[in-house]
């Protein structure tokens, strides 16, 4: 449903996407994760026709983005971070002018307005001014004309910025509940969303892809990078030198002693168990091996760990 291939973007000398690739399916929901910054909204200008690519290839539905923009745009809705309503109309309004610019049928439209409204849970205010309502509602509204026309595909960048906990929760049901129905590409640096929304995940960074999984296979695909926190009891220099000579363990790093015990975060890079080697070293030098646990890695660790990983291989 969507086709990205080798896709660049310059402004001047400044490189904002470098040979991004990835295809999402139709019905699927596909979350681009990074920092701000990173390209994500490039990506998403230019998937809706707001700005040309500099080199590859885009298709919506088989249909090249700058060959048939108008076709495109026909096929997509698209939400902006900074979606632009008009306060002065009220919701059903603003919603039906919408329907017309975008070729709801006349005779179809009054249904499609109803259907709408109440999928997005804006009954209680349709009546209402858009700059009376709270935040929350705004975007709502914002996602509600981005739908009003049944597109193929829809493109949400930053949909839950700004909303508090009970807002966020309300837009992500109404974003999974468009699960199949209707193909979705949203982009976030915020984490939860990916991992409560999201099929697939791509996350990026300088305008290149680092991973691409689903949530649960990009933690699994970094099972390389488990860390293990080890507390013993011994002589701090000596314990320190000793689990740095275990096979496996890369990096060592050290925590706030607890009830006199040495504490470490042992990490290993290379898919290696230390456990096992650590426990035999502890035990055969005497010393009293309090706790070693490994350290779950979350959706967080591991956005924080390729984003560092990445920049610390381009320095």
């Amino acid at each position: 449903m969507i086709a990205v291939e080798g896709l660049v973007k310059d402004f001047g000398r400044t490189r904002a996407v470098a040979g991004v690739s990835f295809h999402v399916a139709a019905g699927e929901i596909m979350g681009l994760l990074g920092p701000n910054g990173s390209g994500k909204t490039t990506i998403m200008r230019i998937l809706t026709g707001f700005f040309p690519p500099t080199a590859g290839n885009v298709a919506i539905d088989g249909l090249d983005v700058e060959r048939h923009p108008l076709a495109v745009r026909e096929r997509i809705g698209y939400l902006p971070e900074n979606v632009v309503l008009y306060p002065d109309l009220t919701v059903v309004r603003f919603l039906r002018f919408c329907a017309e610019v975008k070729g709801v049928p006349a005779s179809a439209r009054r249904a499609r307005l109803d259907e709408v409204i109440a999928a997005c849970g804006l009954t209680e205010v349709a009546g209402k001014l858009i700059g009376k309502l709270s935040k929350g509602y705004r975007q709502r509204v914002g996602i509600a004309q981005a739908i009003v026309h049944r597109p193929r595909v829809l493109i949400l960048d930053e949909p839950t910025v700004g909303l508090d906990p009970r807002q966020i929760i309300e837009i992500r049901t109404l974003i999974t509940s468009l699960a199949g129905s209707t193909t979705v590409l949203l982009s976030t640096h915020i984490l939860p969303e990916v991992s409560m929304t999201c099929g697939r995940v791509i996350i990026i960074d300088y305008g290149r892809i680092i991973a691409e999984d689903t949530a649960l296979g990009l933690t699994q695909r970094v099972r390389g990078s488990d860390e293990t926190r080890v507390r013993v009891v011994g002589p701090r220099p000596e314990v320190l030198a000793a689990l740095a000579t275990v096979t496996g363990v890369d990096e060592l790093r050290e925590e706030a002693a607890t009830d006199g015990a040495v504490t470490v975060v042992a990490r290993s890079t290379r898919g290696d168990d230390v456990r096992r080697d650590i426990a035999a070293l502890v035990v055969g030098r005497g010393w009293g091996l309090v706790e070693m646990r490994p350290l779950a890695m979350s959706l967080e660790d591991l956005f924080v760990r390729l984003v560092r990983d990445d920049r610390d291989a381009a320095a």
